[in-house]
């Protein structure tokens, strides 16, 4: 028989109440930028961020990651007032189709995650540096009290690609992430969420590593979010574009809820709200225990 890690359920404060997930999440990109990595998740205009929100909810995305800042090599710096004023314009086009909405923030700027929260209502931040790019993010994210995604990168967005000498990369990228974590938990940060970080400061062998590797990152005992979606680590090994690499992310992103990903970050929601329910029949619901 099959055998897959069951899926811990897990709780974050959000808005001051105590929220308890009992299944696998999808989180829903949703860029407001000209140029990030995959053409697709642009939008830019408040009824384009409206319409993109409204369908990602419709087919299963269970919270909306916001992001006006895209870290692919090569992109365009964004001061932090233009990052500000995009991220104001997607959270007021979101709030219009889906007040309710869990919404993370993506950005690795510590005055703006204030803002971000404070002033326009965003419940979470995901940060791609994990603090490295910004040391006012942690005591930023206990004065919140919101949920932090702390991702594992080195370098910055323009560098981490020429700093991918590890020795063992699934022990050194889990040493890195305890310290982080211990810096946050130290700052007072109670809700962390843990991602590896496919796809930065990693080659594509190295990505594979971590995926064979990923139930190791349970050490931690925190919730783990897995965002693969579209990345060179799929469309590289087949010689494609982030266009092609919709398959290749459905396949991974099953790998990753197998081993008891907690959160799958994606452009595409209704095929990760699709592989969740499956190893959800499959693996998790109790009513397939009499099978085993």
């Amino acid at each position: 028989m099959l055998t897959a890690r069951h899926f811990t359920p897990f709780s974050l404060n959000l808005r001051g109440k105590l929220v308890e997930f009992s299944r696998q999440q999808v989180m829903g990109i949703i860029n407001v930028t000209p140029d990030s990595f995959y053409s697709g998740s642009r939008t830019q205009s408040h009824d384009d961020i409206a319409l993109k929100a409204k369908k990602m909810l419709d087919e299963g995305a269970d919270w909306l990651d916001l992001g006006a800042y895209s870290t692919r090599p090569g992109a365009d710096d964004v001061t932090p007032a233009e990052e500000i004023e995009r991220l104001r314009t997607g959270m007021r086009a979101i709030r219009s189709v889906a007040p309710d909405a869990i919404v993370s923030i993506d950005t690795f700027r510590a005055d703006v995650a204030l803002q971000a929260v404070e002033e326009l209502g965003a419940d979470m931040i995901n940060d791609i540096s994990g603090g490295l790019l910004d040391d006012d993010m942690p005591s930023t994210i206990a004065k919140l009290k919101v949920p932090y995604v702390l991702m594992h990168t080195r370098g910055t967005p323009a560098t981490m690609q020429q700093l991918t000498d590890y020795r063992d990369v699934t022990g050194d990228v889990l040493a890195e992430l305890a310290r982080r974590i211990d810096i946050f938990g130290m700052a007072g940060v109670n809700d962390i969420i843990v991602d590896p970080g496919f796809g930065f400061a990693k080659t594509v062998e190295q990505n594979y590593r971590l995926l064979r590797d990923l139930e190791a990152f349970h050490v931690f005992e925190r919730p783990l979010l897995v965002g693969v979606s579209r990345k060179s680590m799929i469309y590289r090994t087949f010689g494609t574009t982030p266009d092609e690499a919709l398959n290749g992310t459905t396949v991974i992103n099953t790998i990753a809820l197998m081993a008891g990903a907690s959160v799958l970050r994606v452009h595409d929601a209704k095929e990760a709200a699709e592989a969740v329910k499956i190893v959800e029949l499959t693996y998790n619901d109790k009513t397939w225990l009499h099978l085993e």
